[in-house]
């Protein structure tokens, strides 16, 4: 039997709340893989949220929520055995902040923490154009072991609505984090 993952999500205030949403969506329904899931999200993602979606679901999960100064959370520790952790979406200025060591929040530390340990952290960026400093802060990241996936929709799978077409960006961040889930892929009938 495989172990099921503790996963640590954080929703920063980049733009594309519907990735943060479809992916909390679809963590509910992955309790034969996911043990636990805990949630720590910015100010600024609560009102990307509010405008983008219209709503404050976000606080009718039900994870247990972090507040973003809270370094007493378990996962601020590598002893507490998180395994996996989103970022979803990441701000670029999260992003500089995770490649350069400066744990100034409670993501910030939880990322240190799971780059430490040599667990898993899959980045979904969310910006464009890049500047160089974005490209050498991303390669940053990977070299230290995180792996980058920018939400760049697909569009081979012929999505039928706007939420089909942000779920081939989500499906494809549980695909990275080894977690099972029952999507289109290369080669299938859409």
């Amino acid at each position: 039997m495989t172990k099921r993952k503790r996963i640590v999500v954080a929703i920063t205030g980049a733009s594309g709340s519907i990735y943060a949403k479809l992916l909390l969506d679809k963590l509910h329904l992955l309790t034969d893989q996911v043990e636990e899931v805990t949630v720590v999200m910015s100010d600024n993602a609560k009102d990307v949220w509010k405008f983008e979606l219209g709503n404050e679901e976000y606080s009718s999960y039900p994870y247990r929520f972090y507040s973003k100064n809270d370094f007493m959370a378990p996962f601020a520790s590598g002893s507490a055995g998180f395994d996996t952790m989103i970022v979803c979406p990441c701000s670029m200025g999260t992003l500089s902040r995770i490649a350069h060591g400066t744990s100034s929040d409670l993501t910030t530390r939880a990322a240190d923490v799971i780059l430490k340990e040599r667990r898993k952290l899959v980045l979904v960026t969310r910006e464009t154009p890049l500047s160089i400093i974005h490209i050498n802060n991303m390669a940053l990241i990977t070299q230290a072991g995180g792996i980058i996936c920018p939400a760049s929709p697909s569009f081979y799978s012929r999505p039928d609505s706007f939420e089909q077409l942000a779920a081939t960006v989500v499906d494809r961040v549980f695909s990275l984090c080894d977690i099972q889930v029952d999507s289109y892929s290369w080669g299938k009938e859409p």
